[in-house]
């Protein structure tokens, strides 16, 4: 038998010591968070997108003139450029979403997954409009991101951004995570003009994004990818680094857009209304005696068309289309283009006829249906 003296001995060990190994435990526990679980679900789908581009360039200030450059094609100088960017897997099967202008003009496209295990990489769609592409790795049985739900955000709660900025990825193999907030959702830039891309429902966030994050992901709290993180805000240029305002595409849209681009290799915008028209002017309004002098005036409408069918006659004047005012068919386009509206989307159209407002909805159709 155990005697008092070496019982009592015992129990005072076990009080001594147990509340240093329990104070170590809850220390370790409480280093752990929603922002490292997040992290550590998502980090094995990150990808690092090293590409090869072609560039061209001239080195004298006359070739900025496209007179020049049209005169004088052989003075282009042609280079390949090397360039990095990030992506997520989103697939098994191994496809990756990355931006358009991550792998645009890419002669050859590798990627490096966590570990250092590298991939060819086949485009399998791109999508200049909402700078999305679609790439298919070589391979199977991939670790992939969860993605989420980036109509359900809420102002402030924590996001993480995930990629490869400034080449860091291939120092370790690892994505690199920088954290901050949600700060604002439905940012619209309209067109580029610079670019031609539109950026249309953007997430702000001021989650560090640096040359090198376009096409990572940002992820929520409790792991699930909410957009694709594209652009950012900065001094003067993008090479100075993030000061807190970055954008990115809501994974709804680029959910969307990759699920075309894999079903069909492309995105179908060939969309047609039916109608000639042309701006309405003070002199034209005038001579018609109509009471303002700003829209569109309808000269033609083409039988068996979305216009007809939606009962647009000639000489209506749209006067906006989905609460925007339009003045020519430029403006109707923009429209569309800004909204990535598609075959069988629906315009509402706010017209004059016979000195009255009406409001008309019309349904677009393919450019081969008229």
């Amino acid at each position: 038998m155990i005697n008092r003296t070496k019982l009592l001995i015992i129990g005072f060990l076990f009080l001594v010591l147990t509340p240093g190994i329990n104070s170590q435990n809850s220390i370790n526990q409480s280093r752990e968070s929603a922002i490292t679980r997040a992290i550590a679900k998502v980090s094995p789908a990150i990808a690092s997108i090293n590409v090869i581009q072609l560039k061209e360039y001239s080195t004298n200030s006359y070739f900025n003139d496209p007179f020049f450059r049209y005169m004088f094609p052989n003075e282009l100088h042609r280079e390949r450029v090397k360039s990095t960017g990030s992506g997520v897997v989103i697939s098994s099967e191994g496809y990756v979403i990355t931006n358009h202008h991550v792998i645009e003009n890419a002669l050859e496209i590798v990627v490096t997954l966590p570990g250092g295990k590298e991939y060819s990489a086949e485009i399998i769609g791109t999508d200049k409009l909402t700078d999305l592409a679609l790439l298919k790795l070589d391979g199977h049985n991939f670790p992939y991101a969860e993605l989420g739900n980036s109509d359900d955000l809420i102002i402030g709660e924590w996001v993480i951004a995930l990629g490869n900025p400034f080449g860091l990825f291939d120092v370790n193999n690892e994505p690199t995570a920088t954290a901050g907030i949600i700060s604002a959702v439905n940012m619209n830039f309209g067109t580029m003009e610079s670019s031609g891309r539109v950026y249309q429902d953007m997430i702000q966030t001021d989650a560090a994004i640096n040359p090198g994050n376009s096409g990572g992901p940002l992820v929520n709290s409790i792991g699930q990818v909410i957009a694709i993180n594209t652009f950012i805000f900065s001094g003067s240029t993008y090479s100075e680094g993030s000061i807190g305002i970055g954008f990115a595409i809501p994974i709804k849209k680029a959910r969307a857009i990759a699920a075309e681009l894999q079903n069909y290799g492309k995105i179908d915008r060939d969309v047609a209304i039916g109608i000639e028209a042309q701006p309405l002017n003070s002199r034209l309004a005038k001579y018609l005696n109509i009471p303002f002098s700003n829209g569109t005036i309808i000269v033609d409408v083409k039988p068996k068309s979305a216009a007809e069918n939606a009962g647009i006659k000639t000489a209506d004047i749209i006067v906006s289309v989905n609460g925007i005012l339009v003045n020519s068919m430029y403006d109707i386009a923009d429209v569309i283009r800004t909204n990535d509206l598609r075959p069988g989307d629906k315009l509402k159209l706010r017209i004059y006829r016979n000195g009255e407002y009406q409001n008309v909805i019309l349904k677009l159709a393919h450019s081969n249906q008229g």
